[in-house]
This record gives C-alpha cells, sequence and structure tokens, in this order.
C-alpha cells in the first residue's frame, strides 16, 4: 500500500503555470497515469484539443464546473461527476467559470506515446500530426511522411 499527501508532490506538467502534480509515481502505479489538477478560470488541462491513440483518460471533476470540447461537442462536467474519452476521440478541457476546477485525470494505460492534434500536414496532407515531447515543449511531425511540421496559427 502506499499513501501519498497531495499537496506534498511537486508539480509536474506542460510549464503553462497550470498547477498540476503527477501521483502515479508516488503511488506507485505502474498501469495507470494519475493526475491531480488545480486549473484557476482561464486555464486548461493540456495545451489543446488532442487525442491519445494509445490511452482512454477519465476526468473526475472534484470542485467547480470544466468545460470539455471535442470535435462534435462541448459538455460542462460540474463536482461530482466525471467524462471518459476512448483512445481516439479528440478533447480538451478548461476552466470556463469564475472559481478554481480540482481535478483528477486518470488515463490507462499509463504512458500515452501516440499523442495527435487535428492539424494537416502541409507536406502530404494527412489529418492529424504527431506530438511529441521535446525539451522546450512539444514537437510536431507527421505520421504519415515523417515531415517536421508547426502547428497552424
Amino acid at each position: 500500500m502506499e499513501h501519498v499527501d497531495i499537496d506534498d508532490v511537486d508539480e509536474g506538467g506542460f510549464g503553462n503555470g497550470v498547477t498540476m502534480r503527477p501521483l502515479a509515481d508516488p503511488l506507485g502505479a505502474e498501469d495507470l497515469a494519475i493526475n491531480h489538477y488545480r486549473l484557476e478560470p482561464g486555464e486548461g488541462f493540456s495545451g489543446g484539443l488532442h487525442t491519445h491513440l494509445d490511452q482512454e483518460e477519465l476526468f473526475v471533476v472534484l470542485s467547480g464546473t470544466a468545460t470539455f470540447e471535442t470535435m462534435d461537442d462541448e459538455v460542462e462536467v460540474g463536482a461530482g461527476e466525471a467524462i471518459r474519452f476512448a483512445p481516439g476521440e479528440y478533447q480538451t478541457g478548461r476552466n470556463e467559470g469564475e472559481e478554481p476546477v480540482e481535478a483528477l485525470a486518470l488515463g490507462a494505460p499509463a504512458n500515452s506515446t501516440e499523442v495527435r492534434v487535428p492539424a494537416e500536414c502541409r507536406e502530404c496532407g494527412h489529418d492529424a500530426l504527431a506530438a511529441i515531447p521535446a525539451e522546450d515543449g512539444m514537437a510536431f511531425e507527421c505520421p504519415e511522411c515523417g515531415a517536421a511540421a508547426d502547428l497552424p496559427s
């Protein structure tokens, strides 16, 4: 058994100022990614619309109301509610309210390596780019032709 105080876990994340505490390692979880988020008004869970081809994601909202967007819809998820995104389903979430949002994000399997963003490759026209962790954030390349790419602004 492992036990942690969430406030004692060092912050991680994307360097975007969002308070995210990765709980999987301190708890010894090997097959499940677990992150605790605290989003101030205007902050988001991730850098934008994306999907994990190799991971399902669940978000459990503990307080506040989070707004999740997919390619087709938008839904508000309040305290005591949860939402699931299947592998391959594009999503992004943010705090559009006036109060902080606290939530748990769970992903299985733990280590997703197949992340895509909905942007067209300028070289071959493929409809999604692979997001690859880089030293200064994320790099993007076409999974079809291998061309390095920038996201359109």
